[in-house]
């Protein structure tokens, strides 16, 4: 999912200078400064001796931040005038513009937590400014469909697991088994592998053939069914980059040649009136 390419659709006149800027590498590098510095701010924060004692500038940066941030979408909606419809149909432009009207909560009253919230929304925007990153989100949301099998098989083995842990256990080990939900919580603990073996023990104190249990299901939940979700997710991204190397390989359209033979037109122009101003 690459954005767009404002040089590309800018009409004559003042769009197509706007479409210039926010195509260049100084306008998208400064944006991402901006992000990164609007993180480091946001982080910063979170220090109460530094939000004591630079609070007000804090504040300052942010209502700065957030300026820039609608100067930006603003001036991505004048490179595509008088169709400033086509911005909304690029998907990571509603996702940008998405965020600065969450950001736009007053940070007053009830509202102060919610509205620092949204702003750690806005570090969110460094994935749409890196094409690595888009494609990665890109991939993960067409994984979901097919993660929906795996997650459907992954519930299966828990809850059958979940049942006969509590049968099995929950007279022995009553904090980890007692209810079918705990149970299924100690289970996703176990999935994770963090300290699993406790659990484990605790079960092995009463019954020594306790470990073909845990070991079966670390083998069944963690070492098959992650790693079908991990599959999933290289097999998908795979099939975006080859996707995006048969739209590079495509022909340009009719469209497409037409836009390229406007863009060459006005540099034609603009290098006309160059060398006019050079003539003495």
């Amino acid at each position: 999912m690459d954005k767009l390419r404002y040089s590309e659709l800018a009409g004559e006149g003042l769009p197509s200078r706007l479409a210039a800027i926010v195509d260049s590498n100084w306008f998208q590098h400064g944006i991402t400064a901006v992000i990164i510095a609007n993180a480091a701010v946001i982080g910063l924060e979170t220090s109460e001796a530094l939000r004591g004692r630079f609070g007000e500038l804090f504040n300052l940066a942010n209502e700065l931040f957030l300026l820039i941030f609608i100067v930006e979408a603003l001036l991505k909606m004048g490179a595509l005038a008088p169709s400033i419809g086509r911005y909304f149909r690029d998907g990571w432009n509603v996702f940008d513009f998405s965020i600065i009207l969450v950001s736009l909560i007053p940070a007053t009253g009830e509202l102060a937590t919610l509205a620092r919230l949204a702003r750690l929304l806005r570090v969110l925007r460094l994935v749409s400014t890196f094409p690595e990153l888009r494609l990665i989100v890109a991939t993960l949301i067409r994984s979901i469909p097919s993660m929906g099998n795996v997650l459907i098989l992954m519930s299966i083995i828990f809850y059958m697991y979940g049942v006969a842990g509590y049968h099995l256990f929950h007279e022995a080990d009553p904090t980890h088994w007692r209810t079918l939900g705990i149970s299924l919580l100690s289970l996703f603990r176990i999935v994770t592998l963090e300290d699993w073996t406790d659990i484990m023990y605790a079960a092995m104190r009463t019954y020594d053939w306790a470990w073909v249990y845990f070991v079966s299901f670390v083998v069944m939940g963690t070492f098959v069914v992650v790693n079908l979700f991990i599959a999933v997710v290289l097999n998908n991204l795979d099939e975006a980059k080859a996707e995006r190397l048969r739209e590079i390989e495509l022909p340009p359209n009719r469209d497409e040649i037409l836009r390229e033979l406007r863009t060459t037109q006005r540099a034609l122009q603009n290098l006309e009136r160059q060398l006019a101003r050079l003539d003495p």
